[in-house]
């Protein structure tokens, strides 16, 4: 096989065959497939799409391009979270440490910033000392020691959607149902979990624009998972203003702090009890999702999700002075509010504008080998429905210096809409795909 025969092929809108997919993953694992002409399959992949019997294909040839765990020796439970992606979005920080807390098992392979969303893997750094890539042994003893681990990819697993999922952020190519749906189950699959919860995010800020996109993507991975023998939920919510009230890193970890302390936003709080609701009923762990919410918010109520979080930063690695303390996380040197210029009521906050601000400031990446700055961000004062008098902070910009601080608020005025008349507040969870 040629690897431009594929791209031509796919160009085309034929359907490729299990053969060739397989041998076109395996080229790009092994480097016989460079960059470019993988960069060409992709686009061309957005563009014509693939059936469902071509992305599973593709899922399960980018599960075997590495070591694949096998959880059933020590872990044979274990559950895993992921979302698409969002502004904002520090759920797996609160959510590991309760589901944790309640007795599930969580082996969680997280990602690094992609486009506009922020990654999980860049906010677990901003914490000093804080290791995320472990090896196989070090996965186990945290998994039997605390029953919890949040970790990048190692180079052995999936390694075929590490060198894809870095290519897709800097070619254009990571709005794409097929792509995105292998790159999510490929690791979920390789990574050994039994019970596996999806939040497909919605809106401005997320890379599904509209709910029809949404269920299509979020159908194709339940299916995919299923298939595959795994116990699959996926949940549709609102990514249209930012989650919680930071974007950027450090911003984030902070905020996360405060919500295991009890002291977090109500749509961060309320996005993690749902999710974790589903899978604490998919996992056996409770016979609905009442009894599962009201499980996991006492883990909130009584401590024990702080205390597991605190656990969780130690077995990594992590400075707990700094857990305790997080006024000493990184801050940014420059701090500057937008002001509202009339009464009224927040409208809308634009999810997708705040995220492309924050990476320009540095708490994202344009091109996959920028460095991060963690103490960069936004921090919102105001969420939609909420009034605000003329004159008062609608949002906070940290940046690293004046220059940029005032490129960001000038990016920012269009971003947010104020209202003469009452707002009602946005809807934060849609549906579910069981």
């Amino acid at each position: 096989m040629r690897a431009v025969d594929l791209i031509i092929k796919k160009r085309n809108g034929a359907q490729l065959s299990t053969e060739e997919i397989q041998w076109l993953i395996q080229g790009y694992t092994n480097g016989s497939v460079p960059d470019y002409q993988m960069a060409a399959w992709a686009m061309a992949v957005v563009l014509k799409g693939m059936d469902d019997r071509e992305t599973t294909d593709l899922t399960l040839a980018m599960a075997a391009s590495g070591d694949q765990l096998d959880l059933r020796d020590f872990a044979p439970d274990a559950v895993d979270k992921h979302s698409t992606g969002g502004v904002g979005d520090k759920t797996s920080l609160v959510l590991g440490p309760m589901l944790a807390a309640v007795g599930l098992q969580v082996a969680k392979m997280s990602g690094r910033g992609l486009g506009f969303s922020g990654g999980t893997l860049d906010k677990l750094e901003a914490i000093p000392n804080m290791r995320i890539d472990l090896s196989e042994d070090e996965f186990r003893h945290a998994m039997r020691d605390i029953g919890m681990v949040i970790m990048g990819q190692t180079a052995d697993l999936a390694p075929a959607d590490k060198k894809l999922y870095a290519l897709r952020d800097v070619t254009g190519t990571v709005e794409c149902i097929p792509l995105i749906a292998a790159s999510i189950m490929s690791k979920k699959l390789a990574a050994g979990a039994k019970s596996i919860v999806l939040d497909v995010k919605v809106g401005a800020g997320a890379f599904m624009k509209t709910l029809d996109q949404a269920r299509d993507l979020a159908r194709t991975m339940v299916r995919i998972g299923q298939l595959a023998g795994r116990n699959v939920a996926a949940i549709l919510s609102s990514m249209e203003q930012p989650l919680g009230l930071t974007i950027g890193n450090a911003l984030e970890v902070r905020e996360a702090i405060e919500t295991l302390q009890g002291r977090g936003p109500s749509d961060l709080v309320e996005v993690c009890l749902t999710l974790g609701s589903h899978l604490l009923v998919l996992a056996g762990k409770a016979q609905n999702l009442d009894e599962a919410r009201q499980q996991l918010q006492t883990s909130l109520d009584n401590g024990q999700a702080w205390a597991k979080f605190r656990e969780f930063v130690a077995q990594q690695g992590g400075d707990l002075t700094v857990i305790d303390q997080p006024e000493t996380l990184p801050i940014a040197p420059i701090q500057i509010s937008l002001l509202a210029e009339s009464s009224g009521f927040v409208q809308r906050i634009d999810a997708e504008t705040c995220g492309i601000v924050a990476t320009e400031l540095g708490a994202g990446r344009a091109r996959k080998e920028d460095a991060i700055d963690p103490a960069v961000g936004l921090v919102l004062q105001r969420k939609v429905g909420e009034p605000v008098q003329a004159g008062e902070a609608l949002l906070t910009v940290h940046a690293a210096d004046q220059q940029r601080a005032e490129v960001a608020l000038a990016a920012l005025k269009s971003a947010i809409t104020i209202s003469a008349t009452p707002v009602e507040a946005l809807p934060l969870v849609f549906e579910s795909v069981a």
